[in-house]
């Protein structure tokens, strides 16, 4: 049996606080605007069958079978995902990553005096 131990373990999924288990940051925070349609199928595809770590291994012949994918098709789309930032894989194990990002990826809010004091450092 394949062991599963996540990818990323900074991005573990977590149920969203909303009803739905597809998380809406999805489409708030305009993800699905980056996918094409046979990206949006894969994805749908892997948080449906992923565990609670988002973990899943299925085999690439499966996917391109369930999901009427040639294997070219299916790694472009897979890599499309990853580029993205929907999901991370490590040959046979894919995890669905978390939509939160980890904070050193965050952007911190300033005010807008710290920002204009910071540009006048450099007029002097």
């Amino acid at each position: 049996m394949i062991q599963k131990k996540p990818i990323c373990a900074a991005r573990i999924r977590k149920i969203p606080k909303q009803f739905s288990w597809v998380d809406q940051r999805l489409v708030r925070s305009h993800y699905i605007e980056q996918c094409t349609h046979r990206a949006a199928t894969l994805y749908l595809f892997l948080v449906t069958v992923s565990d609670a770590m988002g973990m899943s291994y299925y085999s690439d012949a499966t996917l391109e079978n369930r999901l009427s994918m040639d294997t070219r098709l299916l790694t472009e789309t897979r890599e499309e995902l990853v580029k993205i930032g929907l999901i991370a894989y490590e040959r046979p194990l894919y995890q669905v990553l978390s939509l939160d990002l980890p904070a050193s990826q965050t952007v911190r809010p300033q005010a807008i005096g710290d920002i204009f004091k910071q540009l006048m450092k450099g007029v002097a």
